[in-house]
């Protein structure tokens, strides 16, 4: 019997799910409402697509598992593997970590490229149906199981139906699937947002001559100690020697979206290290602002009982706030979950489950920082918060001057080790006996650096 599969949603996500799925089903049939541009490039679906997207290296590892070669042609393709924490001058909440030997690496790029090749690969099988300029209006079915998809053309408003075993949804943060089960007669389906209220502001530059390749990505992040606002900024290499540079603001403390207030903002961050590469560098477009960036994790795992036929994965499933980083590294994973499911034969509830499983980790870093800053939306930290916040600052600050800390806070930040990573006696002693010396008040720049920012052309020999 021929079998297919509809996805919803044809970002970096839905091609991931479907090309697991292209392993699995006969027909696999991806649904978006948008046109996809014929180069590498922002796209209406995906409205944070020109702020600074960070793939780290557990995601991009999941990404070669699923679909092989994806890193090598990004690289060829311009993007950067940026070890970590070698290629990396970052200020932490607690002071500069020192560029010891990569344990990990990190993938900037557009987000643009990043959405096109995978694409590309994905849909280099030949096994996968694409269909854009598709509206997705309800799921055929009743409470028990799900069946298909009403569509709607987008262009001439013609509508239809579309019949499947299973259907995944990954239209991404603006899904309508809880809306979808009410419909369904299903019960409401729990939410939970934590709120910093953490606005981005972004532009593209040039790279200054000699700049634009093996240049570090340049982090300034915000301190949620403070009782301020949190603010910081990012320098990331992307391709065709340009830096995309996002610098991010919570609640109180958001950053302008004018071109000429843009630099004035960076100079006055925890350290002006942003503002001073801006100089540097030639803009290579306007400010483009965004708002987005609550953390929202829909618990599609709790609804009982579950529809046979239907899953949701990545944006859908659950949001980050985009300052960590994690958002694509844990759709990857979320795709590997689906495939290990489809694979066992498991019913789509235990898959589901499964799925939602793969975002507890990023989801318990990203709420347990930003329900310090002021204002947070969220519920209040449990009893006990105070000593994890005193124990995650003192990890944080040994990890500026003890290499064993930081290797562990590096390989749980870049989601290449589970955060149980950071409870090893090893870990947990050295975070006890504390930084040892003093931590670095200088960014730890190499020459190329030093020469960019003091206006001398950088040798990349």
């Amino acid at each position: 019997m021929t079998t297919r599969a509809l996805v919803l949603g044809g970002s970096m996500t839905g091609m991931l799910a479907a090309a697991v799925l292209a392993e699995q089903v006969d027909e696999v049939v991806v649904l978006d409402r948008d046109r996809y541009p014929s180069s590498p490039g922002p796209r209406r679906g995906v409205p944070q697509a020109r702020h600074a997207h960070l793939l780290m290296s557990g995601g991009a590892r999941i990404i070669d598992d699923l679909l092989p070669g994806t890193t090598d042609r990004l690289v060829a393709a311009g993007a950067h593997r940026l070890g970590h924490p070698t290629d990396v001058v970052a200020l932490t909440s607690q002071g500069w970590l020192r560029r010891l030997p990569a344990t990990q690496y990190v993938l900037t790029c557009s987000r643009g490229l990043l959405d096109h090749v995978v694409r590309e690969r994905a849909l280099a099988s030949g096994r996968i149906e694409v269909r854009t300029g598709t509206e997705i209006t309800a799921l055929l079915g009743d409470a028990s199981g799900v069946t298909g998809a009403a569509v709607r053309d987008v262009d001439t408003g013609d509508t239809g139906e579309l019949s499947a075993d299973l259907v995944l949804d990954a239209t991404g943060r603006g899904t309508r699937a809880a809306h979808w089960f009410t419909e369904l007669g299903l019960p409401t389906v729990a939410e939970e947002v934590v709120d910093a209220g953490l606005a981005y502001a972004s532009r593209i530059f040039r790279a200054p001559a000699g700049a634009e390749s093996g240049f570090p990505l340049v982090l300034v992040s915000p301190d949620p100690t403070t009782g301020r606002p949190g603010q910081g900024g990012a320098v990331v290499p992307i391709e065709d020697g340009r830096w995309l540079v996002t610098l991010g603001g919570t609640r109180g403390g958001t950053p302008p979206t004018g071109d000429d207030e843009f630099a004035g903002f960076a100079r006055e961050l925890r350290h002006p290290i942003v503002a001073e590469l801006i100089a540097a560098a030639t803009p290579d477009g306007p400010v483009h602002g965004f708002r987005g960036t609550a953390n929202r994790r829909r618990r599609f795992e709790l609804v009982e009982p579950w529809p046979a036929g239907f899953l949701v994965i990545g944006d859908a499933l659950a949001t980050f706030n985009p300052v960590y980083g994690h958002g694509m590294s844990v759709a990857a994973f979320g795709a590997a979950a689906l495939r290990d499911g489809l694979r066992d034969g498991r019913e789509t509830a235990d898959i589901q489950t499964a799925i939602a499983r793969t975002v507890n980790d990023a989801w318990a870093m990203a709420i347990a920082q930003d329900l310090r800053y002021p204002d947070a939306i969220g519920p209040r930290p449990a009893a006990g918060a105070g000593i994890k916040h005193w124990l995650s600052d003192r990890m944080i600050r040994t990890a500026t001057t003890r290499p064993a800390v930081a290797e562990a806070l590096v390989d749980v930040m870049t989601l290449a080790k589970p955060a149980a990573t950071l409870g090893a006696p090893r870990v947990l002693l050295t975070t006890l006996l504390g930084p040892g010396r003093r931590t670095a008040t200088r960014p730890p720049l190499g020459e190329q650096e030093r020469a960019v920012l003091a206006g001398r052309p950088a040798s990349t020999g």
